[in-house]
């Protein structure tokens, strides 16, 4: 299963739950578990990606607010 790459993460993190849900319940035949768990797996990466590009902006404008050791040093 290929997640469409306009879903949210929240929606991702939904969609994950309502597939681990089914999962637990155990109400699948063997190839709807199969399937329910190639779509958990394509959400939860999702989630992934989308938190990790959400930390890569948060650290890089981080490293760009924060003064050098040569600027903090520097007199007015």
């Amino acid at each position: 299963m290929s997640t469409p790459p306009e879903v949210s993460y929240e929606r991702a993190l939904e969609l994950l739950d309502k597939k681990l849900r089914e999962l637990e319940d155990g109400q699948l035949s063997l190839d709807d578990s199969l399937k329910a768990y190639e779509e958990a797996k394509g959400y939860l990466k999702l989630c992934h990606e989308r938190l990790d590009a959400a930390r890569s902006r948060i650290e890089v404008r981080g490293e760009a607010a924060a003064p050098t050791a040569a600027e903090a040093d520097a007199p007015f």
